[in-house]
């Protein structure tokens, strides 16, 4: 287990339990040792800066006492964004239908970089549509993936926004 992968599983729980999900946790350059810790909330509503101060305050209790970084590193909370990464199986379910830039770790049909709309999830493969032909990539394989701002992914976005302000009301 990776370094951040042993983060990822000490910090869950607490996260889960304050409401939110992780969606990325990495270390950021070398030289000023960032950790980055991606979270959006359970409910979906949009990230606010108190949920970033609350999710950092929880993370560097668990990691000051835990102590699982050695050296100086500064902590960083955020939302993923609207071309937020795609990580997980399940982000790819979610977000079937919308536009996804995908790197994979080798070659496949000889490249290593595809941009389509994601199809959806067949097993253990993510299908994407690409140039007009059908791509089945490797979950395993893929190096990093993130949606693409397009104009229906802001529209959706804004949709939900105004949905979750509509209901704080």
């Amino acid at each position: 287990m990776s370094g951040t992968e042993k983060i990822q599983t000490m910090i869950n729980p607490s996260v889960v339990d304050a409401g939110f999900d992780l969606v990325r946790v990495q270390f950021l350059d070398d030289r000023r040792k960032t950790l980055q810790i991606m979270i959006e909330r359970r409910d979906r509503r949009p990230i606010t800066v108190d949920d970033c101060a609350t999710v950092s305050r929880i993370v560097s209790t668990l990691l000051d006492v835990e102590d699982p970084v050695s050296g100086r590193y500064n902590l960083e909370v955020s939302s993923p964004g609207i071309d937020r990464p795609l990580v997980k199986v399940s982000d790819y379910e979610r977000f079937a239908g919308f536009e996804a830039m995908v790197e994979t770790k080798q070659a496949l049909d000889g490249r290593k970089k595809f941009r389509g709309r994601i199809a959806g999830v067949d097993g253990v493969n993510i299908q994407m549509e690409c140039d007009g032909e059908s791509a089945a990539l490797p979950f395993d394989e893929i190096r990093r993936a993130s949606l693409v701002i397009t104009d229906e992914l802001i529209e959706v976005a804004r949709r939900e926004a105004s949905a979750a302000a509509q209901t704080e009301h």
